[in-house]
Formats: C-alpha cells, structure tokens, sequence
C-alpha cells in the first residue's frame, strides 16, 4: 500500500498544526540562527571572492558570562511540612521530609543535575527556552531527568508560560525504526501494524545543521500528555501507528520543567539573549570586513611601471633583483618605474566598531566591569566582590526564573514518589553522623503508604555561592562570626541563622549543619549525664540499704563522669 493512502493518526494531525503555528512564529529559523551565531557561524551561505569572510563574536562571551553567573552557586532542594494535623504527626512529616531531603540530595548528585541544569540554562539564554523532562525508573524508584529542546516539545496554549496550565503537551522523538517497533511491542501493537512504522528523511525541522542528517533514517514518534480526571495521561503515535491510547501515569503535574530567559508578554516560551544581538553582531562583522578590504587595497604600496620599457617584469617583485629598462638613461628610472604611498584610512571605522561592541556589552550588562576584568591587586577582594554583586542584579530575573524551574522540578519528583508507592509504602536510607567520632551510619527506614497520602510538602532552593571572591568574603564573614561571644549561643546563633537569605554571604547551611551537630551533640552529652544520674542514685540507694554494689555501678562511681 503506498504510504499517500495510510491514514494519519490523530496525533499527527495535532502536531502539523502546532508546527505550522512555530514555522509561522519563525522558532524553526531563530533556533538554528541563534546557535549558529553563538557558535561563530555567522556568515552562513555567503561566498566571498578575494577575501575569507570574518567575524569579531561579541555575542559568545555575553552569553557564557551571563550563563556562568546564574549557574555559578551551588544548588539544593529542601523540602518542608506543610501539614496542620496534630503535633505528633507534624512531627513524623517532618522527620519524612528530612529523609527526602537525604534522598533529594543523593539523586542530585548521581544524577549530575549542577551540570544538566547549567546546560538547560545556557539553552535558554540561545534558544529562549530550556525544558526538562521526568521520567520515572520504578528498579531504582527515582525520576529520571532529560533535557529537551525547544522544538521537541508543543504546547496547546502557546501564550500560556505555566506548563501546569496547558490543555495539552506534545513531545516528539526521533529514533530507529528497531526502537520504535520494540516500543510498539510493548505495548501490543501488532505485528501487522507495526510495519507501518518506517523510516523517513523529515529532519528539516529538527534543532541544529548537524542534527538534519542522520547516518540511517528514523521515525518521529509523538506522544502527547493531558489532564484528566485530576491526573496526567498520555497517547503515543507515530504518523500512521497508534502505540498507545489513554494511559494514567497517576502523577498530579505535567513532567516538564521549563526555564524560560526572559518573559516575553503574550509568548509560553519568552526571549534569549542572541536573537535580538544578531542585527548588531551582523553590522561588526560587515563594518571589520570593509576595513579588511579597504587596507588590503589601499594600506600597501603598489608598484606601477611603463610595461613596454621594462626587460624583465619578473623582476619586480624579486628580492634584489635587477630591472633592465630600455631606450632610456638611469637617470630616468622614475618616469617608468614607481610605487603609490599608502593610504591613510579614517579612525572612524574602527570608532563605530569598538563603539558597537562596547554599548551592546554595556547594555546586556556584560562590560568588563561587569565580567569582573578588574587587577585584584588594584582592589580588596569585597571591593571586587561588591563590584560583582552589584552588576549582577540585572540577572535577578534569571536567578528567580532558574529557583522557579528547579522548585518545580523538586514537586515532580515529590509527585512521582508519593504515587509509585502509594500501595506499599516507601523505604529511605537515613544517614546519621555521630557527633563524637563522626562516623556515618546508613540505615533504612520505612515510610508508610498512610503518611505519604497525608503528606504535604512545599519546596525552596537553598543556594550557596561558589565564586572565589564568594569563598573570601564568606571565610571574612565567618571569622568575624566566630570572634563574637554570642557565637557560642546556639539558641543565638540558630535565630541568626533562620533570617538570613538563601543566597546570602553567609554561608547558611554549612551553619545550619553547625547547629544540627551541636544540638546532636548537646544532646548525646544530656544523655550520659542522665544514664550516671541514674546509676549514681542507684549507688546511692544501695549504700544506704546495706545493699551489695554491683561491680560496674562501683567501676561507675569511681570513673569521671561527666555532668
């Protein structure tokens, strides 16, 4: 049967609509020409004759330097108790809560989510938009994280930014043919339909030059997610198979968190910060290659010369050569013979140039003062630091958007381990320090099935700045901590600690866990003199009784114990 008289699947015909809308939006260009001028590609099917066409990339350094400054800070996911029940249960979610904390933690690291997060972030200052995708993997029963981009994922309201909020998200793949019939398998479909699902050559809307030509063709397959009934389901299909229909994945939130640059009114997936550098980046790069071509032809001497009384031509450009000029005297050389002074060229060429380069760094708040080109001799390391801090606050939008999107993402992963083990209940690894030795001991304590249903969580992320001048002032701010009387005080130093800000300084939580070992330890000494307590009252009875002293109450009395 020819492929012309198969019938689209429904899923399909969504998808064309939305990828008409993007084409029309021009997001299939504006990805490709935003990377590729980030990149240095920017004089892309443009053939000179003469000279190689060059460019000054200001739009690079912008970018990364701006990227580096929002991903610069260590980030983590706390969640705490929101539950208003009774004390003993507010007291049993938040031991809950510090358990996934633990859990948050671990699966962050293994997960490599410092270095994913950076690269969704730098996505979204080319692109606009970086998107992460949840998956969940019940063997290790942790969510997975996958970073997509902008043109694989369609949304049903495209002026809507809360992807909470959308009717409907479409997600497409490529992959082999092998893969797609092996996923059809699984979910039943049958031999006979499965041959339907061929490879193709329809790249021409994928992200990326490189990324439009593939070794072996492939398939799309779509899989489109929606709300019903209060949970999330999904539909799969490629063009003329359907895999699957209607499946309840039982999780509450659509598996997708975005960052999106900057907001953009009217627009789910806002602005970056190449497009709008590309017209400026265009006139440098026209304006260096006309100098290049007006020194080229007028910032050298050239040599001129009568052709019918020169010999040898051959000779001019020859090192030392010898001219032979004919029917004339030596004396007469110059009136056949010369070379043309070189011509001055204007400053102002390269005035525009530096001018250009200069105000646009300037206004997208990236000058050198910005970036943090100062001598370290010439200034203290808080002066540097203050200079910093302050040019960073133009990137407070970023910084906010970025928390925003990892909080969300910190409520999928809540999402789907309170409904993959919503029947059976929850095992979680608790780590313990002891305050004494400082030796770590792992056990696994379980949750149960009723307290997960109950439980009720918000999020925050905690921040903690890494810079070098960050680690200085935080080592100063420490120091002068630590020389203050009330510092001992931890009931002082807890209220301290509880309002400063995330991000602040002061490193939080390295004196969050300050506290936390303190009070382990206040606490473990509590319980010795409690336990000699006892046994010294027991020592005490015996001796006024007449009683025997048992022998390690009398090994008790004798040794130090401290009170």
């Amino acid at each position: 049967m020819d492929e012309k008289e198969i019938k689209e699947t429904d899923i399909w015909t969504l998808y064309n609509k939305n990828v008409d809308y993007c084409r029309m939006m021009g997001y299939f260009t504006d990805v490709d020409k935003c990377n590729n001028f980030y990149n240095g590609d920017q004089w892309e099917g443009i053939i000179l004759e003469g000279i190689s066409p060059v460019s000054l990339n200001f739009i690079q350094p912008i970018v990364d330097y701006k990227v580096n400054k929002v991903t610069k800070s260590l980030r983590a996911i706390n969640y705490s108790a929101d539950n208003l029940e009774g004390t003993e249960f507010r007291a049993k979610a938040k031991k809950v809560c510090d358990l996934f904390n633990q859990r948050a933690a671990r699966l962050w690291e293994k997960d490599q989510m410092d270095i994913k997060c950076k690269k969704v972030v730098k996505q979204a200052a080319i692109t606009s938009e970086g998107i992460m995708y949840v998956s969940y993997n019940e063997e290790t029963n942790n969510p997975e994280n996958e970073i997509l981009n902008k043109l694989d994922i369609f949304y049903g309201n495209e002026q809507e930014p809360n992807i909470q909020l959308q009717p409907y998200i479409l997600a497409k793949q490529r992959m082999s043919v092998s893969q797609a019939r092996e996923l059809a398998e699984a979910y039943g479909v049958s031999k006979k339909e499965q041959e339907y699902l061929i490879g193709d050559d329809d790249t021409s809307d994928e992200a990326g030059t490189d990324a439009k030509q593939e070794v072996n063709p492939m398939i799309t397959i779509l899989t489109r997610f929606y709300r019903k009934d209060g949970t999330i389901h999904y539909d799969k299909a490629s063009k003329h198979v359907d895999i699957c229909k209607d499946k309840d994945m039982g999780i509450s939130l659509y598996p997708f968190s975005h960052l999106a640059w900057k907001d953009k009114e009217g627009n789910a997936r806002g602005e970056g910060e190449v497009r709008t550098l590309i017209s400026n980046q265009i006139e440098v790069n026209k304006n260096l290659l006309r100098r290049l071509i007006a020194t080229k032809n007028t910032a050298y001497p050239q040599k001129i010369y009568l052709k019918d009384k020169i010999a040898n031509p051959e000779a001019i450009n020859s090192v030392g050569g010898i001219i032979a000029a004919e029917g004339m005297e030596i004396d007469d050389v110059r009136k056949v013979f010369s070379t043309t002074q070189p011509a001055q060229m204007s400053p102002d060429a390269d005035k525009v140039q530096t001018d250009l380069i200069q105000i646009t760094r300037e206004l997208r708040s990236a000058s050198d003062t910005a970036t943090g080109q100062v001598n370290p001799e010439d200034a203290s390391g808080r002066a540097i630091l203050a200079v910093q801090q302050a040019s960073e606050q133009p990137l407070d939008e970023q910084n906010v958007a970025i928390n925003t999107m990892l909080e969300d993402l910190a409520r999928i992963w809540m999402d789907f381990w309170k409904t993959y083990n919503k029947k059976d209940g929850m095992k979680l690894e608790n780590v313990e320090t002891d305050p004494m030795t400082g030796e770590e001991t792992i056990t696994e304590e379980k949750v149960e099935a009723t307290i997960l249903d109950k439980l009720r969580t918000s999020v925050k992320i905690d921040i903690t700045p890494k810079g070098a001048y960050d680690k200085y002032a935080q080592e100063i701010s420490l120091e002068h901590l630590a020389q203050t009387p009330q510092f001992q005080d931890t009931n002082w130093l807890e209220d301290y600690v509880s309002l400063l800000d995330n991000d602040a300084v002061m490193p939080k939580m390295k004196l969050e866990d300050l506290i936390k070992r303190r009070k382990e330890e206040e606490q473990y000494i509590r319980a010795i003199n409690a336990r000699a307590q006892i046994m010294q009252n027991q020592l005490q009875q015996m001796l006024d009784t007449g009683a025997i002293v048992p022998k390690e109450i009398n090994q008790m009395q004798s040794s130090e114990i401290p009170m």
